[in-house]
């Protein structure tokens, strides 16, 4: 967890109400984020992906998780629709599964970390989807903002996991 908590959560209004968080007065800079997940798939299925009937799942997932990243206000309540100057997500093969590097930026009053998460979440969803024909035993885990940048909370940074 992070070292530096706030002092409360942003998303509440004064009666604990859940409320979105008014932004007007923040300035509009310049905010990326990255954010990760992995889909752990057997060797079998692994070897099979080339494969696949449904199509590349590689390259569905990295299209489903740019438009998740789009419609990111749509899916959580309280988030406010940006418009996104950039959205790039990567799924590359990698041992015991698929790798997925989601991207986003805008320049806007408020940050892009929850769309670069549900761009990574969608992403490894549409592995899962692609591939559960194969195996229904298949694991999405590690979905995490891996570092984010500008806004008045300033930078993250991920420390090593040990992985």
């Amino acid at each position: 967890m992070s070292e530096r908590a706030p002092t409360r959560l942003s998303h509440y209004d004064a009666a604990g109400q859940a409320a979105m968080v008014d932004v007007s007065g923040k300035e509009a800079t310049r905010r990326t984020a990255t954010a990760t997940a992995f889909v752990e798939l057997s060797a079998a299925v692994l070897a099979a992906l080339p494969a696949n009937p449904k199509g590349n799942p590689l390259e569905a997932a990295r299209f489903a998780g740019i438009q998740a990243a789009k419609r990111t206000s749509d899916l959580i309540p309280m988030c406010h629709p940006l418009a996104l100057t950039h959205v790039d997500v990567q799924a590359e093969i990698a041992e015991d599964g698929v790798r997925i590097t989601a991207t986003a930026a805008t320049v806007g009053a408020t940050g892009v970390e929850m769309e670069a998460l549900t761009a990574a979440a969608v992403a490894a969803l549409t592995v899962y989807d692609m591939t559960k024909a194969l195996d229904k035993a298949i694991v999405i885990r590690r979905i995490q903002l891996e570092h984010k940048s500008g806004g008045k909370s300033g930078d993250f940074a991920r420390a090593g996991d040990g992985d």
